[in-house]
């Protein structure tokens, strides 16, 4: 068989790994404050999410060509399927690090940062699209301190309208809200984080010469979403401890006003084809909505160990990436 095709079926094995791993790691997010609220059981909660994953996958595919051509160009990189086999290799790596260690990382860092540091290891600096790595960063950026802003807002908007209320009544109201609202957000994230894994399988068709537009096939789009619905429905229960509970008590009104949050936070970067890290997002959420009752009420100690993973999630998987292209590159 053909080393390129070869390759290439290594590339759409691991992206959809990466997918699928997405769903158990990033997932949990998605349904954290619901469970913990007991919205919705976690039964019900994991069945919900993946259904809506699947949906939202299907939906869109402007992040997923953003993520196949705004890194590197693949019709100008030379090993090409090396260096996504690599990137792909070392953003699962790391997230399968922090799964075990229940850190809400970012399977976006990793993913984009694995891209840049394989790239960067077998054809230098110049190989990145600078234009488009720095607007993809900005977003990951930007897109967190904007949740904060928005869970903040949503949250004030909420304690002024329902100050007046009974508090049982308000309570229950919440938690049937929180069924949408987490139904909403697993939708989002659909739109969002599935279509990376497409961008990816689409970058390898294009560098092994399978296919010469950035368009992504439908059973790209499929395979995609149904590893990452799959996924969801294995769970993610230390990531949910932690964002469910560790960061701040969470109360229906609470979970409600982060998921919304997030969601309109996680959905309007997908209608601007910007890829965000929906941990990071709906982390930041609920900080923003904790802040908005009471600054003392979140536990910053864990938002600290959060934000640093942040931080190191980038370079971490560059470097990791960079030397599995290097060993990956003795035998291809």
């Amino acid at each position: 068989m053909d080393t390129v095709l070869i390759l290439t079926i290594l590339v759409v094995v691991f992206a959809l790994a990466f997918d699928f791993i997405n769903g158990f790691h990033d997932t949990a997010n998605a349904i954290a404050t619901s469970v913990s609220t007991k919205a919705l059981t976690p039964r019900k909660a994991i069945i919900l999410a993946a259904s809506m994953n699947f949906i939202g996958a299907l939906t869109f595919t402007g992040v997923a060509k953003t993520i196949t051509k705004d890194i590197v160009d693949p019709f100008a990189l030379e090993n090409g399927s090396v260096v996504i086999l690599a990137a792909l290799i070392a953003a699962i790596a790391w997230n399968l690090i922090t799964w075990y260690y229940g850190i809400p990382s970012s399977s976006s860092h990793a993913l984009i940062g694995s891209i840049a540091g394989s790239a960067i290891s077998a054809a230098g600096v110049g190989i990145l699209n600078y234009q488009g790595f720095m607007k993809i960063l900005q977003s990951l950026v930007l897109s967190p301190f904007l949740a904060l802003a928005v869970g903040f807002i949503v949250m004030s908007i909420f304690g002024f309208v329902f100050k007046n209320f009974n508090l049982s009544k308000t309570n229950k109201g919440f938690r049937t809200m929180q069924i949408a609202t987490a139904a909403l957000q697993s939708y989002t994230h659909g739109t969002n984080d599935a279509q990376k894994a497409m961008g990816i399988i689409t970058m390898a068709l294009i560098a092994g010469g399978f296919q010469t537009s950035t368009d992504i096939p439908m059973w790209v789009r499929i395979s995609a979403a149904l590893a990452m619905g799959i996924g969801t429905s294995v769970g993610g229960w230390k990531i949910i401890k932690t964002v469910g509970g560790k960061i701040m008590k969470i109360r229906p009104v609470n979970g409600a006003a982060a998921d919304l949050s997030s969601a309109m936070v996680i959905f309007g970067a997908t209608m601007l084809h910007l890829p965000v890290s929906t941990t990071h997002v709906i982390s930041s959420a609920i900080m923003g909505v904790g802040s908005a009752q009471r600054v003392k009420g979140v536990k910053w100690g864990v938002a600290q160990r959060i934000v640093m993973t942040w931080i190191i999630t980038l370079p971490i998987s560059a470097l990791i990436a960079g030397i599995a292209y290097q060993v990956l590159n003795l035998f291809f």
